[in-house]
């Protein structure tokens, strides 16, 4: 018995071990903002890397319109799936890394075209102007970039406040947007079909989980785990 209290003393004299301090709000939020802005700039880090060591093949200036045209479509991509991972994750911050992430592919895109405009056709407006015109791929393109920039230009909360329910209406324009986006990839890429088509299936996917049927199986689901 006295061997018994003599443990359940030891025992009680143990240091207990802390527990882990959790991050704060503002930390996590901090995270977060470094995690979304590092996945926006790599691929332009990335570019100016191969650009400056000359790691860009044989045809830089196609290689570069290609990648600024690839990080576009991504980062535009991954903009698309913040809302289903709210629906499907339960995750809150989507909101503000889709708006972040949405910028991003608008900042490519226009990257994207100047090098198209600069580095290609060294700003001859009218071989440009041909271009677009007679290419479908860049008709097609040059659409997407045109609808863009209203989506970019009232992204902000102010203009959000400022449309109301119009602003939901404006930015369901991103829909038409990555559609456009994947077909002017397939057309400028020709036989080279693997990756626009990976593009097509995600964005397809992405944009059934908004319909409600699907959007409601999966909330059911996710209440279900909770």
């Amino acid at each position: 018995m006295s061997d018994l209290v003599e443990q359940v003393k030891s025992e009680k004299q143990m240091p207990v071990a802390p527990r882990p301090r959790r991050l704060s709000h503002e930390a996590r939020k901090r995270l977060l903002r470094l995690a979304y802005h590092a996945v926006g700039l790599f691929p332009l880090a990335w570019l100016i890397f191969d650009f400056w060591f000359g790691f860009l093949g044989a045809e830089p200036i196609r290689a570069m319109i290609l990648r600024t045209g690839k990080a576009a479509i991504i980062m535009l991509t991954l903009s698309l799936a913040c809302t289903p991972a709210n629906i499907i994750f339960g995750w809150k911050q989507s909101v503000i890394v889709r708006r972040a992430l949405g910028l991003y592919a608008f900042m490519y895109v226009c990257i994207h075209l100047t090098i198209f405009v600069w580095l290609d056709y060294e700003f001859q407006m009218r071989l440009v102007v041909e271009e677009i015109i007679l290419r479908r791929y860049a008709v097609v393109g040059f659409i997407a970039f045109l609808l863009l920039i209203p989506l970019a230009l009232t992204s902000t909360k102010g203009w959000q406040k400022r449309l109301g329910k119009r602003w939901k209406s404006l930015h369901k324009l991103v829909y038409l947007i990555g559609g456009l986006a994947v077909i002017h990839y397939i057309w400028l890429v020709k036989n080279a079909y693997t990756q626009p088509l990976i593009f097509a299936a995600l964005i397809g996917f992405l944009l059934l989980v908004r319909i409600d049927p699907i959007k409601q199986f999966f909330l059911r689901a996710w209440r279900r785990k909770g």
